[in-house]
């Protein structure tokens, strides 16, 4: 049974956006997964390495004062990674649906992997730059800072479906969310939360040896020794839910897409003016 290709460029409600965003998921996840792992892997084991080796330094901090300079550099190593690799998570799930809107419903990984190759920079540069507002912002009353993060979250799917450089896309994300701000920033709020829902559920795995190993050092008497909680299997269970989470995160640039478009087709009539042009040439 063939299915319809999903409409992006079209006005939606937010649980239009839902139902979209979980229609195309489901429908799309094989390719999405396919892209990811041989796009985005390299850079989510760079993370899982770093987070490895924060959690270890830390580990070896417990008790100890929070100054050591391994343990500041392998909280650096953790940022740095953590930008990488949502560069690399970004431009995968952005150009995967550019690939499936151009191609009518299918996703061409030659494609996806060529785009992400040619926007990685900006989009580790748009990430640094917003990371550097929002936190200039959050430093400032923390209202400027939510202020700013919802039209820069918009930025990189300005680079992606517009091919806009990074100081023109935090120019246009602006102007996109103009009169619209409000809206935009419930729809982010609605999709994070249910993103961090379905990511929680891969962290239970955690919670439970972590207190299996509380109620066994209450027995033995060792609770006193924070550090006897973060055990080898601790980091081995711990670093395999942190890798599933940082998979399933890929869901909030799909919602994200969703919002632009609805935002764009509001802004701009795009989705309009194609399907017009497309029924002129079916005539």
């Amino acid at each position: 049974m063939n299915h319809q290709p999903i409409r992006f460029k079209k006005e939606r409600e937010l649980g239009e956006i839902l139902g979209a965003m979980f229609k195309f998921l489901r429908e799309n996840y094989k390719d999405l997964l396919k892209a990811l792992v041989k796009i985005a892997g390299p850079a989510l084991i760079l993370l899982l390495a770093c987070f490895v080796f924060y959690s270890i330094e830390t580990v070896g901090s417990l008790g100890a004062s929070f100054n050591s300079g391994t343990t500041i550099i392998s909280l650096l190593l953790l940022a740095i990674s953590y930008m990488v690799y949502y560069a690399a998570l970004n431009g995968t799930i952005y150009h995967s649906i550019k690939s499936y809107i151009n191609n009518e419903g299918k996703i061409i990984f030659s494609e996806v992997a060529s785009g992400v190759k040619a926007d990685f920079g900006k989009l580790i540069a748009i990430s640094l730059i917003s990371a550097i507002l929002i936190g200039a912002g959050m430093i400032l009353l923390i209202i400027p800072g939510i202020y700013l993060m919802v039209p820069l979250s918009m930025a990189p799917a300005i680079i992606v479906f517009n091919r806009k450089s990074v100081f023109d896309s935090i120019s246009d994300c602006f102007d996109l969310l103009k009169d619209n701000w409000w809206i935009t920033f419930a729809s982010i709020i609605v999709i994070s939360i249910i993103v961090y829902i379905v990511a929680v559920v891969f962290q239970i795995p955690t919670i439970i040896y972590s207190l299996v190993k509380i109620l066994t050092s209450f027995n033995e008497g060792s609770i006193a020794d924070p550090s006897s909680l973060l055990d080898t299997g601790y980091i081995i269970i711990n670093t395999l839910s942190f890798m599933i989470q940082y998979i399933v995160y890929g869901m909030t640039p799909i919602g994200f897409s969703l919002i632009f478009f609805n935002l764009n087709e509001k802004k701009n009539l795009t989705g309009t003016y194609e399907t017009i042009r497309n029924i002129g040439r079916k005539e």
